[in-house]
């Protein structure tokens, strides 16, 4: 404490909380300044349509580092003070930051499981939240939590989903994901069973060098939303899909969550994600990316499979299919490797800076600084002044900041950022 009240210059005092006794600190002018983020609109209907109704929320995604995975990985935040990093003083910071943005909806990833079960949840439960957690499957410390406010929102089912399938070469690794549907709790949807939410939160796998693998988790979470999310005459209710994704905006992977289609065929796996700039040869994707008897096809849904059955909680094991391109391979007809999906999603971030046109970054530690994390939603693409459609309608979100402005504050995490990632913040509306 002493060699953080020296580097600060800050009076630091202990003071008692529900959650724990916190340390905090009382910044003044000396201190790190704070990251300058403001709220930007995105569109002009600022009413509900007429004659129609909108339900408006707001929607937080937020990577907030396991302090697990921060001691495992020190190599990453040598440029922090020791004091910063201590669990006790990232906790408070961490719920004051999401009290301050006071969202509907908040998706977590890397929450750690006894943080979460003695500290988070109660802290969130306290202001009026119901919390939802999935942790990573094997000895994994962390996962990904979905909360929301019971004032706005009534659960309808929480569905975790595990991308660990056991004998297979390819999903041997521990990521999952949470998909939650959510009424809102207003006249118009509670009057029309067929009216909710679906929301999403994900974590896919780090390795930068195994596009395929991240392609595979995200077919099976795609999977699962689309099932959820689809109704029986076959259209469907409005997806918010977060997490970090590992994988930068120019990437193929992101370009397939918003385009809706990826043609892989000569594709290296690892330039998936857009995070390895290695020039050496790489493996091409193969075909198909994961074993059919996964039983998600090209379109990534389930196969042969009503939308109101759900599918089986652990798959038959199968074996993965990871290899250099073969003979038959080489005779696949190009128009076979693709993958494709039916959300219509689009990101509710730009990715640039104006006037500058700098990239937006999410996240900033001593080894990167880039865009992983995406608030990503199923727009809606029906005029506000005609009637149908079931998308949202991007009303705001709390500006990103660029790498310059990152260094300005000592990078990340710092005194007033207790995360090595941003929060991502967005309104919408949902036209019922």
């Amino acid at each position: 404490m002493d060699s953080l009240k020296a580097a600060t210059g800050c009076k630091v005092w202990f003071y008692e909380e529900v959650f724990s006794v916190i340390l905090t600190v009382d910044f003044t002018s000396s201190c790190i300044l704070t990251l300058q983020r403001h709220w930007e609109t995105c569109s002009t209907d600022l009413q509900p349509p007429g004659g129609s109704a909108g339900f408006d929320f707001s929607v937080m995604s937020y990577n907030i580092l396991s302090q697990e995975l921060l001691r495992d990985n020190g190599f990453l935040y040598g440029h922090c003070e020791p004091g910063v990093l201590r669990w006790d003083f990232r906790l408070h910071n961490l719920l004051q930051e999401i009290q301050q943005h006071d969202a509907d909806v908040v998706c977590l990833q890397e929450v750690q499981e006894d943080h979460y079960q003695n500290q988070i949840r109660p802290a969130l439960q306290a202001r009026g939240y119901h919390c939802e957690y999935k942790k990573r499957t094997g000895r994994k410390p962390d996962g990904c939590a979905v909360t929301f406010k019971t004032s706005r929102l009534s659960l309808l089912s929480s569905n975790p989903v595990e991308f660990l399938r056991p004998g297979d070469a390819l999903l041997d690794r521990d990521n999952v994901g949470l998909v939650l549907l959510l009424r809102p709790n207003d006249s118009v949807s509670q009057s029309d069973p067929s009216s909710f939410l679906c929301v999403a939160n994900t974590h896919l796998l780090y390795n930068p060098r195994r596009g395929d693998i991240k392609l595979a988790q995200l077919a099976i979470l795609l999977a699962e939303i689309d099932r959820l999310s689809r109704l029986p005459d076959g259209s469907t209710n409005p997806v918010v899909l977060c997490g970090d994704f590992n994988a930068a905006p120019w990437s193929p992977l992101y370009s397939f969550l918003t385009s809706g289609c990826l043609e892989y065929g000569g594709l290296q796996i690892g330039k998936v994600s857009g995070q390895d700039n290695s020039p050496r040869g790489q493996r091409l994707l193969s075909f198909p990316i994961w074993s059919p008897s996964l039983g998600i096809n090209h379109q990534c849904q389930y196969e042969n499979q009503p939308a109101a059955e759900a599918p089986p909680t652990i798959p038959t094991a199968v074996e993965g299919r990871i290899s250099n391109l073969t003979g038959e391979d080489l005779s696949t007809p190009p128009d076979r490797m693709r993958m494709e999906h039916t959300l219509k999603l689009q990101s509710s971030y730009r990715h640039h800076l104006l006037p500058d046109g700098r990239p937006e970054i999410s996240t900033c530690h001593s080894h990167t600084a880039l865009t992983v994390d995406y608030i990503l939603y199923s727009h809606d693409s029906t005029p506000p002044s005609l009637p149908g459609g079931r998308g949202l309608q991007l009303l705001g979100r709390l500006s990103l900041v660029g790498q310059s402005e990152l260094e300005e504050v000592n990078g990340l995490p710092n005194q007033h950022h207790s995360s090595d990632h941003l929060p991502l913040l967005a309104r919408f509306r949902f036209r019922c």
